[in-house]
């Protein structure tokens, strides 16, 4: 919900939800923790109510998304991995939105409302935007495209937050193409017209995928969307960009992260994440899978 409205304002005090939404734990109102290895144990869980830490709120599709079903995964999820505990996530993308869908569902009221000064905005859009047999939500991409980028950069500057944009990664039917058209370029563009920082995850998708050769279909549930492997990898790329841009949030990175080279991914041979209780087909939601933090290419919990 969003907060209540004067008298007669315009608007609304809920998110639109969609068909996707309906099975998501994330939307109702109690809190689902899930614990996976193979012999997953717990001694005790302390939850505190901490007010002051900076947040980094991801905005975008379903390429950034909690997905709560395998073999889905977005890269979104993937991120607390690699950050210290002084700092929270808030993962308010969902699949299908566009810059439009965004605002007018209401889930960027719903966003601001939570934003404090010295939190975080990144937003990665493109995959649906792009689609113009979809009109209401089509935008052109060096007009409309830009508008909407400036409204939403505006609002999170005027809450005293940081904005930071980040070009849609690449399908992998674009590999050695380019499947988002003018949109990576007009996201380049907005950065630069509005000093904003910009991680550009198309350039080092391509990368990325190119280098893992023969194992990049082990990266990706489908065209479009990511396994658990390839959402690690974009996620450290998106790490990355933080650091190549000297945000002050680089601070709050994990020590051991080191450095991530998009044309030296880890070998997939090497990585492991249990598999979610939430298994594609089974019904119903899972929480959001999250994996242990571990940085090198050892992954093994």
């Amino acid at each position: 919900m969003t907060p209540p409205l004067p008298a007669n304002a315009p608007g609304g005090s809920g998110v639109r939800l969609t068909n996707l939404d309906a099975n998501r734990l994330d939307w109702d109102d109690k809190l689902t923790i899930e614990f996976l290895n193979d012999r997953p144990r717990i001694c005790a869980i302390e939850i505190v109510k901490a007010d002051n830490l900076p947040t980094v709120f991801l905005a975008g599709d379903s390429t950034v998304t909690d997905q709560p079903r395998e073999p889905g995964a977005s890269w979104g999820q993937m991120l607390p991995a690699f950050f210290k505990p002084d700092v929270a996530v808030a993962n308010y993308a969902a699949s299908g939105q566009t810059l439009k869908s965004f605002i007018t569902d209401l889930r960027l009221d719903k966003l601001l409302s939570q934003m404090k000064p010295g939190d975080w905005l990144f937003l990665q859009f493109g995959h649906n935007d792009e689609k113009s047999n979809w009109p209401q939500t089509y935008v052109e991409p060096f007009t409309t495209h830009k508008a909407y980028l400036r409204a939403m950069i505006s609002e999170a500057r005027l809450r005293g937050a940081t904005p930071v944009l980040i070009t849609p990664m690449e399908r992998r039917g674009g590999i050695e193409g380019n499947t988002h058209g003018e949109f990576p370029a007009s996201i380049m563009d907005t950065a630069r017209e509005e000093n904003v920082p910009v991680i550009d995850l198309w350039s080092m998708s391509k990368k990325l995928y190119a280098a893992m050769g023969d194992q990049v279909g082990e990266a990706f549930a489908d065209p479009t969307h990511h396994r658990n492997y390839g959402a690690y990898e974009l996620s450290k790329c998106i790490v990355q960009g933080i650091k190549d841009n000297r945000l002050r949030l680089a601070d709050h990175i994990v020590d051991d992260f080191g450095r991530f080279d998009p044309a030296h991914p880890d070998p997939f041979a090497s990585f492991r994440m249990p598999a979610s209780a939430g298994r594609m087909g089974t019904g119903g939601g899972a929480a959001p899978k999250s994996p242990a933090r571990r940085t090198g290419p050892d992954y093994q919990d």
